[in-house]
């Protein structure tokens, strides 16, 4: 006959292991809570670590201060996207107002079964659909208007707000960051220091670096592509141009989405237009494949390609488009700290040999 074995569990450790579960889930619920807020949190971050090593050029250069340079760094980038908005937002601001006016054409040319869309009618019975929706729910049923202002209006108050709070928060992380630091490194053993110094620095690299190059290659994205819709003529050129900057911001699958989307814009416009915008999408995710993202990913993250590529689809599962945008430094940023401590690791038998 098996002996009986009695598992006691002390009290103690029964109320230790429930507060630790109920300490995860809080800190969840905050998470989720202030999801925006960290977003927020990490764009500002994106850019402080995109304008730092500019800090540092300007350090090097005549400003000692870090108050100073920060402060002539963050007013050129600033003045930057100014001179951008200028440029561009009457523009955008035009295209828009033109496509505002060509509505009513194209309701009419979808009405009456003509045009590029006109298939919508002569295929689906759009407009049928419509009335009877109409008939049966009203305006708002079929627009969706219902509360359209009131979320129409908190969006405008809600980007704004983010606007301010991402711009002030991008200036104190550039002015205040590298005291943080000092900080952290200043609560750890003397004796480790120097080792987590070097980890951070790296790890200081490799995210700044890829922030600093996906700009980079999205600026040039979206450019090439506003030049070529002028081109061939693609109305709201501008406009688009933008889109494809914004969406290449999303590795891999960024540029295929924009290559879909501005497609269809120009196949619309005109078959000619159409092919030609095809083809040089393909050609110009070829060289970011394969010049552009290597070089950048090479020297800074050096990541493997199906590393990339899984932690990607990871950080668009957890949290969209921005996980997406993120998962790339996060991950440079654990190899970094798992090749330090493999190689601490193997220095720790060698110095008990001795």
């Amino acid at each position: 006959m098996i002996p009986e074995r009695v598992v006691r569990v002390q009290l103690r450790t029964v109320l230790s292991l429930l507060a630790t579960i109920i300490a995860v889930a809080v800190v969840l619920e905050v998470i989720w809570i202030a999801r925006h807020v960290l977003a927020w949190v990490l764009i500002s971050l994106f850019l402080a670590l995109a304008l730092n090593p500019a800090v540092g050029w300007l350090q090097r250069h005549g400003l000692r201060r870090r108050i100073a340079a920060a402060a002539v760094a963050y007013l050129l980038a600033m003045a930057f996207f100014v001179l951008i908005g200028l440029l561009f937002v009457p523009t955008l601001v035009s295209q828009v107002n033109d496509f505002v006016h060509k509505v009513p054409d194209y309701v009419q040319d979808v009405t009456h079964g003509r045009g590029r869309l006109g298939f919508l009618e002569t295929k689906y019975q759009l407009q049928e659909r419509i009335r009877e929706q109409i008939s049966k729910g009203g305006v708002t049923r079929v627009l969706g208007l219902s509360g359209v202002a009131i979320s129409v209006a908190k969006g405008v108050i809600t980007l704004v707000v983010a606007t301010v709070t991402i711009a002030f928060m991008t200036f104190f992380m550039l002015l205040e960051g590298p005291d943080w630091i000092e900080r952290f490194y200043s609560l750890l053993p003397e004796e480790s220091q120097p080792r987590w110094r070097k980890v951070g620095d790296d790890i200081y690299r490799t995210v700044g670096g890829y922030v600093t190059g996906n700009l980079l290659i999205s600026f040039i994205a979206g450019a090439l592509t506003t030049i070529v819709l002028i081109i061939m003529g693609v109305p709201y050129a501008v406009a688009l141009g933008l889109i494809v900057a914004i969406l290449d911001l999303i590795p891999l699958a960024g540029a295929t989405m924009a290559a879909i989307l501005i497609g269809i814009v120009a196949f619309l416009h005109s078959i000619p237009a159409g092919i030609v915008v095809v083809v040089f999408f393909i050609g110009y995710q070829q060289v970011e494949n394969h010049l552009l993202q290597p070089v950048i990913y090479g020297r800074t993250v050096q990541l493997s390609p199906l590393a990339v590529l899984i932690s990607i689809l990871i950080g668009a599962e957890l949290a969209g488009i921005l996980g997406a945008l993120a998962a790339i430094p996060v991950a440079g940023a654990i190899q970094v700290l798992l090749l330090d401590w493999r190689s601490h690791r193997r220095e720790r038998p060698a110095h008990a040999a001795l």
